[in-house]
């Protein structure tokens, strides 16, 4: 399995090779972008490290690679049964709107969706798999994304 952080950030650079490429500016005065852009940065790096903070706190990785030892209901998991996801493609659309790229921001939808079929939905079947009845009421209370 290739991490989830590899598939957003490839499909930033196949933005940005596509940007150097075709230029497309998202914005006519990249201002706006730029400060949106930062916004987002931080906002996913905030939701990044409040959720690896509730791992840590449970004891278990965050690394989806490694075996889970506690399913993390906390912090961010609340809300979403994905915030790490959420938080790097908040990242990668911020780096995209302050570098005014669109092809960049273009290629978030596409790894959105790989992430989804070829990461989430394994780690669903994992986390079922490990925790049964636990996991599956978690489901049903907490949106997959958000």
């Amino acid at each position: 399995m290739i991490p989830p952080p590899v598939l957003f950030f490839a499909a930033l650079a196949l933005g940005f090779a596509l940007h150097r490429l075709w230029p497309q500016p998202l914005f006519a005065d990249a201002t706006a972008g730029r400060v949106a852009g930062v916004a987002l940065i931080a906002l996913g790096a905030a939701l990044g490290t409040w959720m690896m903070l509730h791992f840590r706190r449970a004891g278990t990785p965050v690394s989806p690679l490694r075996p889970t030892r506690r399913l993390v209901v906390s912090g961010p998991y609340r809300y979403s049964r994905n915030p790490d996801y959420i938080g790097q493609a908040l990242i990668c659309a911020g780096i995209a709107l302050a570098a005014n790229a669109a092809w960049a921001l273009l290629m978030l939808p596409p790894a959105l969706l790989l992430v989804r079929h070829a990461v989430v939905a394994r780690e669903e079947r994992y986390l079922l798999a490990l925790f049964g009845e636990p996991y599956a009421a978690y489901c049903r209370r907490v949106r997959r994304w958000i």
